[in-house]
């Protein structure tokens, strides 16, 4: 069996006490981004699995909108990452 070589870990823990590996990550070619994959890429950025660059260069998404992911999971949970309730948790 080969491993592919990469920088940084291969699975973090998380708070909850889940493992996350490179494999939980969505496909590099994902353009439609539903809450869960957004949360996925927040947690794996949060815990180290990826850096932020990596992220945004993977998934070709502006620092802009990554970061407000982060701002949405941090002010309100994962929840405030769906379509259908951005103007609830949208700051005025």
């Amino acid at each position: 069996m080969y491993l592919k070589k990469v920088d940084g870990p291969r699975s973090v823990t998380l708070a909850d006490g889940t493992i996350m590996t490179r494999a939980d990550l969505p496909d590099v070619r994902t353009r439609r981004w539903v809450a869960s994959r957004k949360a996925a890429v927040v947690r794996a950025v949060v815990y180290g699995l990826i850096t932020q660059r990596e992220a945004l260069e993977r998934y070709q998404i502006s620092e802009e909108e990554f970061m407000e992911w982060v701002r949405a999971v941090s002010d309100h949970g994962e929840q405030a990452l769906k379509a259908t309730l951005l103007q609830k948790y949208r700051q005025p």
